[in-house]
């Protein structure tokens, strides 16, 4: 079992240069089986996700290449199996193989997603947009069986009930190669969105309004291998500033697209966070005490995005007065707080908002990740505490940071990955 060990307290300083994008990469994946020759990504994160999706290709007879931040996939190969369930379950974004191999083979079998836990996460809205546009889907077992009438998947008009980056994206690839038209409606507008219709536009698909409520399919007959850059990953990048306005004296973050973080710039700059905002980079210099108190509701993009409010937590400790979050992403997105009041924060959980005091001297203990951002926000918390955090549950943290230990020392935090044995009693 990983532990993380930080001796906090210690500013920080320097510049840490952000890696592509997850949450577009667990999409980007699954899209270049629907090839016909090899499809080479470049910018892809060496994190746990990437490495259980191409476990997954593997298994399926996909040849892939990684060699330091370049995947190569090739499915000229590639075989139609049942997904295996271990890897499926490890990762929520193992569910875009259904849009996928609905449009490869037209038919698959998928085992549910797992990944983190944070409330209620249905797929209804993938499904309805799957039989909306002809397929049969039947649930037995606990594995979705999908497959498509003979005469194939036809163009049609969706209107997903809810913004959901998942359907929206899973509805694309199963629509790239549908008869005629597809019209997505109330589609989600996510910079994940864009990078993905790149990718299949790239590859001769004809998808327009990606980035907008209603995207526009224009089914192909044949999808071929294509060179592709990942975008920088915004969440990534999200979590360093949050980590700068914490902990740091003068921190530059590399390699971002300051357009997809307007939301979390914003309500830093609320708070007093002196930030300079240049093309591809940002600086947070020291801020002067006090910082102001703020509200944060995440929302879909461009609002603030769900995936930051964690990682913001720590920072908003240090803030003179009240403040809330309000996640209405995911409402039980909450298991950071409990972590944190075993650290000294100020902050309870009242229905779905979280409530949050500062200022506050954070003390180091041992606490656990309980999900991926959880874990960012525990890590932030750690480098400001006094004295030792030990954090458990690393392999959430693992599943979306690349090579976070070395670029936190980099910036000069005492931290370090040790490897514990784990008995079960």
């Amino acid at each position: 079992m990983k532990k993380i060990v930080i001796n906090g307290g210690k500013k920080l300083s320097g510049s840490v240069t952000i890696n592509g994008a997850k949450n577009s990469v667990v999409a980007l994946i699954p899209a270049s089986i629907l090839a016909d020759s090899p499809v080479t990504l470049e910018g892809v994160p060496n994190i746990q996700d990437v490495h259980s999706l191409i476990e997954i290709l593997n298994s399926m007879h996909v040849k892939t290449n990684f060699d330091g931040s370049t995947l190569i996939i090739d499915p000229t190969e590639m075989v139609s199996i049942p997904m295996p369930s271990g890897k499926i379950q490890s990762l929520r974004a193992s569910y875009y193989f259904m849009g996928a191999l609905l449009t490869k083979y037209g038919q698959g079998v998928v085992g549910l997603p797992g990944g983190c836990f944070l409330g209620p996460r249905p797929i209804d809205q993938h499904l309805k947009g799957f039989r909306a546009l002809g397929a049969i889907v039947e649930n037995e077992l606990g594995a979705m069986y999908l497959r498509t009438p003979v005469e194939g998947l036809k163009g049609t008009r969706i209107y997903l009930d809810v913004v959901s980056i998942g359907a929206t994206l899973n509805v694309m690839l199963a629509a790239v190669k549908a008869k005629g038209t597809t019209i997505i409606e109330n589609a989600a507008r996510e910079p994940e969105i864009i990078d993905v219709a790149t990718l299949l536009n790239n590859m001769g698909a004809k998808v327009r309004g990606a980035g907008t409520g209603v995207i526009r399919i224009e089914g192909v007959d044949e999808l071929h291998g294509c060179r592709h850059i990942v975008i920088p990953d915004r969440i990534e990048a999200g979590t360093y500033l949050a980590l700068a306005g914490a902990i740091g004296t003068d921190i530059t973050v590399q390699n971002v697209i300051v357009e997809h973080l307007e939301g979390l710039v914003a309500k830093m700059e609320e708070m007093g966070v002196p930030m300079t905002i240049g093309e591809d980079n940002i600086r947070v210099k020291e801020a002067q005490l006090p910082l102001k108190p703020i509200n944060v509701k995440t929302l879909p993009y461009p609002g603030f995005a769900t995936d930051l409010q964690q990682p913001l937590t720590p920072l908003i400790l240090k803030t003179i007065g009240k403040s809330t979050v309000l996640d209405t992403i995911y409402t039980k997105r909450v298991k950071h707080i409990p972590e944190l009041v075993r650290m000294g924060a100020k902050a309870r959980v009242e229905g779905d908002l979280i409530l949050l005091e500062g200022p506050c001297e954070l003390k180091g203990v041992e606490v656990e990740a309980s999900d991926l951002r959880a874990g960012a926000c525990l890590i932030i918390a750690g480098l400001m505490a006094e004295g030792t955090t030990t954090i458990t549950g690393v392999e959430n943290i693992l599943r979306g940071y690349d090579d976070i230990i070395r670029k936190l020392t980099d910036l000069g935090a005492d931290v370090k990955m040790i490897e514990t044995e784990h008995t079960i009693i």
